[in-house]
C-alpha cells in the first residue's frame, strides 16, 4: 500500500462518521440532562423565545404596520398593538437578563462540578494500567480538556439548531407565499455549511488529535518553569536548554502539522464562506430588486418586507449551519469523553466481592507470572508464602521485579498466570476497596500534597483522635520535632503551591512524613518501598528501628537497595529478573555465599575505611 493511501486511510480512521457524531451529540445532551434538567430547559426556552422575537419583528410585525398604514387602520389600534408587543418584549428582556446573569452562571457552576466529579470518579475507577498507557492517557487528557465547555456548547448549539429549524420553516413558508423561487437560494448555504463545513470540521479534528501530544509537552514545560521543586536543577545545570528544545520542537511540530493541512483548509474555507454567506445575501437582494424594478411582481412594500425576511432567512439558515457544524465538531471532541466514560474497566476500583477478615494470617504467591501489556515477562513463576507478623525484605538489582510484586499484591494489576492468596483465598474474590484497606504503604515515588501535614499523614482516614495519631506517627518517623517548629505545627500546609507561608521540607523530611503516613494507618500489612533513600546512615538506622518495631504486630514488606537495613528481617527474598533465586534470613544467605552475600559484601566495603575494619565487622556479624 502506498504512503498516500495509508495516510488517507489513517485520516479516515481519525475522523468520525456523521451519524456517530450525531449520536455523540445526543449522548452529551442526555448526559447534561441527567445532571441538570433545568439548565437544558432554560437554554431551550431562551433560544426559542429569541427566534420567536426575531421572526415576529422581521416579518409579521413589519407586515402588520405596512398593512395598517396602507389599509386605513385606526391610530389607536396600531398603538395598542405596538404597546402589547412592547410589553411582551419587556418581559422577554427581563427573563433573558435574569437567565444570562443569574440562572446560567449558577447552573453552569453546579453543572461543571457534577460533570467533573463524574469524570474524576471514572478516572479513579479505571485500573492503573490505563494511566501507564500513553495512548489511553492521551485519550484521557483529550476527554478532560475543556470537557464541560464542550458539553454545554452542545446543549446550546443543539437547542439553537432545533429552534432555528422551526423558525426557518415558518420564515420560508412566509417567503414561499410571496415568491416560491426564492427558496432556491436556500441550496447555497446548505452546500456551504453542510458539505464544506463538515470537511473543515474533520480537518480541524484531525489537526487537534495530531497536536495533542505536542500540547502535553508544551504544558509540561510551562508547568516545570514555575514549580519551585525544579528551580535548583534549572539553575545548576543546562536542563533549561533541554526544556527549551522540547518546547520548540513541540511548537515546530504543531506548525508543521497545521501547514500540512493549509492546501486543504484554504479552498474549503473559501467555498464554505462564499456559499454560506455571499450567495444567499447578495443573491436574494438582487433577485428581490429585479422582481420589483423589472418584472413588477413585487411592490416596494413587498420589497421592504422581503428585504427584512431575506436577512432573517439568511441568518437563520447560516446559524443552523453554524450550529450543526459546531455540533459536529463538538461531537468529535465529545467522542473522547464518551469513549472514556463508557470504557469498561478490566480491573474496576469498585469491584464487588466478599469482605476480607480484619487480620491477615498469610500471604501466598502461587506460580505467579506477569508482564506489562504483553511486553517482556517481569515476574516468572514466582511462589512464596509468609505468615502473620513476619517481616520480608525484597532485595535485588533494579528491574528485578520488587515493586511489581507489590503492585500485584495491592491488586493494581492482576497476574497473567498463577494466583495470589490472602488468608488462603484468591484476592480476586475480595471487594477491592476493602481488600486494599488491608495495606498501608510508603512508596519510593511518593507524592506530597499541597495540604496540611495532618492531611498528608491521615489521607482523609477517620480516626478518633486525629491530633494524637498524627503526633505519634510523626514522632516514630523521627520528624515531629521539625513539624512542631513550623508556624502552625501539624496544620502547616506543605509546599508553596497555594500559600506563600507553606512549608518546604527537605527530601529526607518529606520521606519521613510519608513513612508516618504508613505508620499512622492500622492496616495489618505494611509496605515500605525504599523508605530511607534520602536519609543519611544514622537517620536511616533510626528510621528502620521504628519500622522494625512496627513489624511486631504486622506483616511487613520492605524494599531497600541498602542491604545493611534488611539484616533484621525475618526472611530475605533475593530477586533477579523476576525470579526468586535465594531466600532465607540474613545469616543463612551470608553462609550460603551466593549473590546476596556478594552484593552485601560489595556494599559493606563502600562503608569501610580499609580491609582490616571490614574483616572486623564481618567477624562480628
Amino acid at each position: 500500500m502506498s504512503k498516500k493511501r495509508k495516510k488517507k486511510k489513517k485520516e479516515k480512521k481519525i475522523g468520525l462518521g456523521f451519524w456517530k457524531t450525531v449520536k455523540n451529540n445526543f449522548w452529551a445532551l442526555h448526559f447534561v440532562w441527567s445532571m441538570s434538567k433545568s439548565y437544558v430547559i432554560h437554554t431551550f426556552l431562551t433560544n426559542a423565545l429569541g427566534y420567536v422575537q426575531w421572526v415576529f419583528f422581521s416579518a409579521y410585525f413589519i407586515r402588520f404596520l405596512i398593512q395598517a398604514m396602507t389599509g386605513g387602520e385606526s391610530v389607536s389600534s396600531v398603538f395598542f398593538y405596538i404597546g402589547v408587543v412592547a410589553a411582551a418584549l419587556c418581559l422577554w428582556n427581563i427573563y433573558d437578563g435574569y437567565f444570562g446573569r443569574v440562572v446560567r452562571p449558577l447552573k453552569e457552576t453546579e453543572l461543571y462540578q457534577k460533570m467533573y466529579s463524574a469524570l474524576y470518579r471514572k478516572a479513579e475507577n479505571v485500573e492503573l494500567e490505563c494511566f501507564e498507557d500513553a495512548e489511553f492517557y492521551n485519550r484521557y487528557t483529550m476527554a478532560v480538556d475543556n470537557a464541560c465547555d464542550k458539553m454545554t456548547n452542545i446543549v446550546r448549539e443543539l437547542t439553537n439548531m432545533i429552534c432555528a429549524a422551526v423558525a426557518g420553516i415558518s420564515t420560508y413558508i412566509f417567503m414561499y407565499q410571496m415568491d416560491p423561487w426564492m427558496l432556491l437560494f436556500v441550496i447555497s448555504p446548505v452546500i456551504g455549511s453542510f458539505v464544506f463545513g463538515t470537511i473543515m470540521n474533520k480537518l480541524n479534528f484531525q489537526i487537534y488529535q495530531k497536536v495533542t501530544p505536542d500540547n502535553r509537552k508544551v504544558e509540561y514545560v510551562n508547568r516545570v518553569m514555575y514549580l519551585s521543586e525544579y528551580s535548583k536543577e534549572m539553575r545548576l545545570s543546562n536542563i533549561f536548554h533541554v526544556l527549551k528544545r522540547t518546547y520548540n520542537e513541540a511548537v515546530r511540530h504543531q506548525i508543521r502539522t497545521v501547514r500540512s493541512y493549509i492546501s486543504k483548509l484554504i479552498p474549503n474555507a473559501f467555498l464554505q464562506f462564499y456559499l454560506s454567506y455571499t450567495v444567499i445575501f447578495e443573491g436574494l437582494l438582487l433577485y428581490g430588486a429585479y422582481q420589483t424594478m423589472v418584472t413588477h411582481r413585487l411592490t416596494l412594500a413587498d420589497l421592504s418586507i422581503l428585504s427584512s425576511m431575506m436577512i432573517v432567512a439568511s441568518w437563520i439558515l447560516v446559524r443552523i449551519g453554524n450550529s450543526m457544524m459546531n455540533c459536529i465538531q463538538n461531537g468529535m471532541f465529545v467522542h473522547n469523553i464518551r469513549t472514556f466514560m463508557e470504557y469498561e474497566e478490566k480491573l474496576p476500583e469498585d469491584t464487588d466481592g466478599i469482605t476480607p477478615d480484619a487480620e491477615v494470617e498469610s500471604i501466598e504467591f502461587r506460580n505467579v507470572s506477569f508482564s506489562y501489556k504483553g511486553g517482556k515477562e517481569i515476574i516468572h513463576d514466582l511462589s512464596f508464602r509468609i505468615g502473620k507478623n513476619e517481616s520480608v525484605a525484597l532485595v535485588g538489582h533494579n528491574g528485578a521485579g520488587k515493586s511489581t510484586i507489590i503492585k500485584l499484591l495491592f491488586r493494581l494489576y492482576d497476574p497473567d498466570s498463577g494466583e495470589i492468596l490472602v488468608n488462603n483465598r484468591n484476592i480476586k474474590e475480595y471487594q477491592l476497596e476493602e481488600y486494599r484497606n488491608l495495606f498501608a504503604a510508603a512508596f519510593q515515588d511518593y507524592k506530597i500534597f499541597a495540604f496540611s501535614v495532618a492531611d498528608n499523614v491521615l489521607m482523609e482516614r477517620k480516626v478518633d483522635d486525629p491530633k494524637r495519631v498524627v503526633k505519634e506517627a510523626l514522632t516514630r518517623a523521627g520528624v515531629y520535632d521539625k513539624i512542631r517548629s513550623l508556624p502552625k505545627g501539624i496544620h502547616t500546609v506543605l509546599t508553596k503551591e497555594f500559600e506563600e507561608d507553606g512549608a518546604v521540607l527537605s527530601g529526607g523530611e518529606y520521606q519521613k512524613v510519608v513513612v508516618a503516613r504508613a505508620l499512622a494507618n492500622p492496616a495489618p500489612v505494611k509496605v515500605f518501598d525504599e523508605p530511607s533513600s534520602a536519609l543519611d546512615p544514622i537517620a536511616e538506622y533510626e528510621l528502620f528501628q521504628a519500622i522494625m518495631e512496627e513489624s511486631r504486630d504486622h506483616i511487613m514488606f520492605f524494599i531497600s537497595h541498602r542491604l545493611s537495613s534488611v539484616k533484621d528481617a525475618d526472611v530475605v527474598f533475593m530477586l533477579e529478573e523476576g525470579r526468586l533465586i535465594e531466600r532465607g534470613t540474613h545469616e543463612e544467605l551470608m553462609q550460603l555465599g551466593g549473590k546476596y552475600a556478594a552484593m552485601y559484601q560489595m556494599q559493606a566495603r563502600n562503608y569501610q575505611p580499609d580491609d582490616t575494619d571490614w574483616e572486623v565487622e564481618w567477624n562480628v556479624d
